[in-house]
């Protein structure tokens, strides 16, 4: 008996409308029209396994609409996954598996986070381009171990966030053919009809970006879906979009109209739903027999898949046993090299800028880390991301590690989440620092997935001079250091710039930014693996008469150079200096209370606070005694060293400004 029929169709539909109406809370009006492409897909062309969600083979599908979540948790559990009836009736309850939108590394079987519309979309390119690029590094003519598709469901409004249209074009460049996007075309969104909004024809737009395009008329003809998907799949060089025609909440009394597109159905609309789609149960949350059989059938196919793949597996390892040893070092979390006690590594000279110290640090760990994989948003000139000993990615060749995402900030770092789940790879993105403001909604999302993506961030500052305030960040750093859990380096040298690096890549838990330089700085030689507390002592000096020092001066980045400039200077006023290079608050906040009081000790409450950005959450460092001279206002166009002077980043000025607070 196959499990695509209409009986699990109508499954799917009410344990969704049960779970929302339970909640009182929800969206029921997806899961009610596209449940048939649904069953079409993970019961008859998706290859998967519940029983072993991680199999590394496996089909990747994402739910772009992230809002139709019900239909993703009721797929989970009619498919076997570890999603219980009661876990659908405790949707989006405390402490649930089934949380409001789908939430990856919380619930079995999903493989990323969706919510906001567009990011699933993109995030689908990620997962289809990395499938490409293992493929191209690890396959052999007698055994493939990467070979699967993705698949993405989404509707009217994913196509309209500018995110999905930056990947999507992108995945027509780059020629992704086993992405295959299923568009829920039901011409309904929460404020009424497309027609208000939304008129454009989505099949030509999709040609133009190089996408292979079909369009099924009947959003309830199952065979007809399946062929399409199939026809899809025989589409190598292009990936494909088809438009599903649908009716939102299929059944329902509302049927067809924004009236169920994000408000329970009601009891009266679920009876009316159950009675026109001839559903004989009158209870809620029912799996009926013949689906639960139909399973157990499809269960044990879905375990011959990953049988077929470990067999293939076997004869890998028996065959190119240096290949498979290398693919267990890309698959392991751990870096193959310990950076720490390599010396070669931590031995810089010259003063540079710390965006040149990054592509320094960068091409030693490119010969050392083989599954880095990354790219600029068309400014590696700038921003210095290339790896120099390895080639670009192309559709042509997949091989390459060097990524061009184009002038798509948003797309890229949404993409770089993707390659982050999708497992293998150490993704790193990189963009002017001013420009995270575009790609803030996805970095947020690495933050909320706790994913090690690797953000390289440049022209941090006033410093980049002439483009003016349009380019020159000032609340950037502010903003990015309130995300939870998303780290952010601000190093003042190269050597703090690759404990930055090492830092970052022995993070699994989250994302790391690495704020850079476009200016030169001096190479201190105090400054090294200190930078791995967050912020640590480079100089001191300490009043007789007190024991302590009558003032800690701390910055990041470029304005280190300062304070530490300023320190012999005021010692000789008589003003005991401790200079303190802070390049992660948000590791030093991570200290612990000892650690912070040896490097900030409490009893000192006059303190100076330098960085050349928005004041905003230094006061947490400086105290009420303390002081901060810092940027709140927007920059100006001029060269550097003029802005630096005029808004008054001098060592004269910490001198100073110090001079007062003691």
């Amino acid at each position: 008996m196959s499990i695509v029929n209409q009986n699990t169709v109508n499954t799917l539909r009410f344990l969704s409308a049960d779970a929302v109406q339970k909640a009182n809370s929800g969206h029921p009006g997806l899961p009610m029209g596209a449940a048939p492409m649904a069953a079409a897909l993970w019961g008859g062309v998706m290859k998967h396994n519940p029983k072993n969600p991680k199999w590394a083979n496996r089909d990747r599908f994402v739910l772009s609409a992230g809002h139709g979540s019900s239909l993703l948790y009721s797929l989970l559990h009619v498919f076997g996954y570890k999603v219980s009836l009661d876990d659908l009736k405790n949707f989006r309850q405390w402490d649930s598996k089934t949380p409001g939108h789908p939430e990856f590394g919380h619930t079995d079987g999903i493989e990323i986070t969706t919510g906001p519309l567009g990011q699933g979309i993109a995030n689908a390119v990620g997962f289809a381009w990395a499938e490409t690029h293992l493929a191209a590094k690890f396959n052999k003519s007698d055994a493939k171990l990467v070979d699967h598709y993705t698949y993405a469901l989404c509707g009217d409004g994913c196509l309209q966030e500018g995110v999905a249209a930056e990947a999507v074009s992108l995945a027509g460049t780059l020629k992704l053919g086993k992405l295959i996007l299923l568009y829920d075309s039901n011409d309904i969104t929460i404020e009424g009809s497309t027609e208000i909004s939304f008129t454009e024809d989505v099949g030509k737009r999709f040609d133009a970006y190089g996408w292979d395009v079909q369009k099924v008329t009947d959003g309830n003809d199952l065979a007809a879906i399946t062929a399409a998907i199939e026809k899809a799949q025989s589409v190598k060089d292009k990936p494909s979009i088809i438009e599903i025609k649908t009716i939102i909440g299929y059944g329902a009394p509302k049927q067809g109209t924004a009236g169920v597109h994000g408000s329970p159905l009601g009891a009266d609309g679920i009876a009316g739903a159950k009675a026109t789609l001839n559903w004989p149960h009158e209870e809620s949350f029912v799996v009926p027999q013949d689906v639960q059989d139909a399973r157990t059938a499809w269960l044990a196919t879905a375990q011959s898949w990953e049988d077929d793949w470990n067999k293939t597996t076997a004869a890998y390892k028996s065959a190119h046993p240096d290949a498979w040893k290398e693919w267990e070092v890309w698959q392991n979390a751990k870096l193959p090299i310990d950076l720490d006690n390599w010396d070669e590594y931590w031995q810089y000279e010259g003063n540079i800028a710390t965006r040149a110290s990054s592509e320094v640090v960068l091409n030693k760990l490119s010969k050392v880390v083989p599954n880095l994989f990354g790219g600029s948003a068309d400014l590696a000139p700038s921003t210095l991301t290339i790896m120099k000993d390895r080639e670009s990615y192309s559709a042509k060749n997949p091989a390459g590690s060097n990524l061009h995402f184009g002038i798509r900030e948003h797309a890229m770092t949404a993409i770089a989440n993707a390659f982050a789940a999708y497992g293998g790879l150490r993704p790193y993105v990189a963009g002017f620092f001013v420009f995270s403001d575009y790609m803030k909604p996805a970095m947020r999302l690495s933050a909320l997935m706790k994913l090690p993506v690797v953000y390289i961030m440049t022209h941090d500052s006033i410093g980049v001079g002439e483009d003016g305030p349009t380019h020159q960040p000032v609340e950037q750093l502010a903003s990015l250091r309130s995300i939870p859990d998303f780290t952010v380096f601000r190093p003042c040298d190269t050597k703090e710039t690759a404990a930055a690096w090492a830092y970052a890549l022995g993070k699994t838990d989250g994302p790391t930014a690495l704020v850079l330089t476009r200016q030169n700085l001096p190479l201190l030689p105090e400054t090294g693996k200190g930078a791995y507390k967050g912020a640590y002592v480079l100089k001191d000096s300490v009043n007789p008469a007190t024991g302590k020092p009558d003032i800690l001066l701390m910055a990041s980045g470029s304005e280190v150079e300062l304070i530490y400039n300023a320190q012999p200077i005021l010692k000789d006023a008589g003003i005991h200096a401790r200079v303190i290079s802070v390049p992660s608050l948000d590791v030093f906040d991570k200290l612990s209370d000892s650690e912070k009081e040896e490097i900030m000790p409490k009893a000192v409450r006059a303190r100076l606070a330098v960085e050349a950005a928005s004041t905003f959450g230094w006061h947490k460092y400086t105290g009420l005694d303390g002081d901060v001279i810092g940027i709140d206002t927007f920059g100006a166009s001029a060269p550097a060293p003029s802005l630096f002077k005029a808004f008054g980043f001098t060592v004269d000025a910490v001198v100073e400004r110090a001079k007062k607070l003691v």
